[in-house]
């Protein structure tokens, strides 16, 4: 019974050396590169972790600096971050925050550097809406109505719909075109929602146009009125 065991072990073990060795290169590849892939997610979330951290603390350092006014060193902490972490929401959130503070400082053209920037970054959809938007507000102001328009036509997520129409139209105004702004103000209502207390401020545009957007027609005739403008041109 010993002898038949033992045969049945060496068989067994037979099996397992040739199995190993018609296979054992495939295996020990696939094992490694199993264990190279899982080392190499741990790598990437530890640097991930890592440049948050970074990018974290040279975020409070441009709040400091804001805060202190010091427009200089806010622009060089600036072109740090956007150099060393251009892809990070506290980049995005820093271009924003430099911009506002470099604009009230009266440095217009590097506010709206800062803000070209994100509109032209790899940045979150929802954060370049909100550069763009700023950026035409900006470029409307130093009378570049063109430029400003320009921005307003890149596509932006269905939720800024309402204040590019109404950026728009604001900006149409500017132009003294009031049919065409008309009819970018009633975009822009219909776009926001009845819940939304912006849409009472576009109300007020529209009230002083002389167009009352709780008209049924008001919205129509607006669009019409500016296509037919548009058609004779």
């Amino acid at each position: 019974m010993a002898n038949h065991l033992d045969l049945e072990e060496q068989e067994q073990l037979d099996q397992l050396k040739h199995f190993w060795k018609q296979y054992g290169n495939a295996i020990t590849g696939l094992l490694t590169a199993v264990l190279l892939a899982f080392a190499g997610w741990n790598g990437y979330q530890y640097w991930q972790q890592h440049q948050a951290k970074q990018a974290a603390a040279l975020f409070d350092e441009l709040e400091r600096v804001s805060a202190q006014g010091d427009l200089a060193l806010l622009e060089r902490a600036f072109n740090d971050m956007k150099s060393a972490f251009p892809r990070t929401a506290y980049a995005h959130q820093g271009a924003l925050m430099t911009a506002r503070a470099l604009h009230e400082g009266g440095k217009s053209e590097p506010a709206r550097a800062a803000l070209t920037w994100l509109a032209e970054s790899p940045a979150d959809q929802g954060y370049k809406a909100i550069g763009r938007l700023r950026l035409a507000a900006l470029l409307a102001e130093a009378k570049s109505y063109d430029q400003a328009l320009a921005q307003l036509s890149a596509p932006v997520p269905d939720g800024f719909a309402g204040l590019v129409a109404d950026r728009r139209g604001d900006i149409l105004a500017l132009q003294g075109k009031p049919v065409e702004a008309k009819a970018a103000y009633a975009a822009a209502y219909k776009a926001l929602g009845e819940r939304d207390d912006y849409r009472r401020l576009v109300e007020i545009k529209l009230n002083a146009l002389g167009v009352d957007p709780k008209t049924p027609s008001a919205a129509g005739d607006a669009t019409a009125a500016a296509a037919a403008q548009g058609a004779s041109k």
